[in-house]
């Protein structure tokens, strides 16, 4: 990707709940660009639709209007079987809950999406060298109720990048960690961003904003 071209272009972006009067537009006509090897922090109070404008850029939900753009490729213009792999491989999300499977230790949590047919090349030796990396080596054959909560963030941000996606989103990534716990989440972040992965990072939390190259607001159903 080539500097201030951006990875992620999002145009107009509509999504409302509920229907007729009684529609809340959590997104209205959203706008935002990042690019590869941007941290982008976004802030805005409980219920303005930052988790919403996530599952939009990752294809989980689908936007009512507008145009949703990543390295190239038409998000919001997707359908199956195109968005699965799209989801697959092009995009890692981050909850701030990890969603581990409980019945899967920590290392099969990681490498579960490595065995989907469409998994990238390499996904499984990556799988393996991210637990490294991260230190997670000790607990690898622990349950996720076994893990601290720092531990399991480990192991889900090891899980959103084993397939080498160039887009990374995080909601509230460091919401349920302590402050160690969550200064070391939010090096790893930023670290992706600086190998040149495109991160957006829904929080609430001034320490983590700071992180990022650029913060902007979702307030009115629009990014400023």
């Amino acid at each position: 990707m080539l500097d201030g071209v951006p990875l992620v272009t999002a145009r107009g972006v509509d999504r409302a709940f509920g229907a007729a009067r009684g529609a809340r537009h959590v997104l209205a006509g959203a706008d935002l660009d990042v690019d590869a090897g941007e941290m982008v922090a976004v802030l805005g109070r409980s219920g303005s639709g930052k988790s919403t404008l996530l599952h939009v850029l990752a294809g989980l939900d689908r936007p009512d209007a507008g145009t949703i753009d990543v390295g190239g490729v038409r998000v919001d213009r997707l359908r199956e079987p195109a968005l699965t792999r799209f989801r697959l491989t092009g995009v890692g999300l981050v909850f701030q809950f990890f969603h581990l499977l409980p019945e899967l230790t920590g290392e099969e949590n990681v490498l579960a999406p490595a065995r989907i047919r469409g998994a990238a090349p390499g996904a499984t030796d990556r799988g393996y060298d991210l637990i490294a990396r991260l230190g997670l080596g000790d607990v690898a054959d622990s349950l996720p109720h076994l893990l601290s909560g720092g531990e399991q963030q480990r192991f889900a941000i090891a899980r959103a990048l084993v397939n080498d996606p160039p887009l990374v989103l995080a909601d509230e990534p460091t919401g349920n960690l302590d402050a160690a716990s969550g200064a070391t989440v939010m090096h790893l972040l930023r670290g992706l961003a600086d190998a040149g992965k495109a991160v957006v990072l829904v929080t609430h939390e001034p320490e983590a904003a700071r992180r990022a190259d650029r913060v902007l607001e979702l307030a009115d159903g629009r990014l400023r």
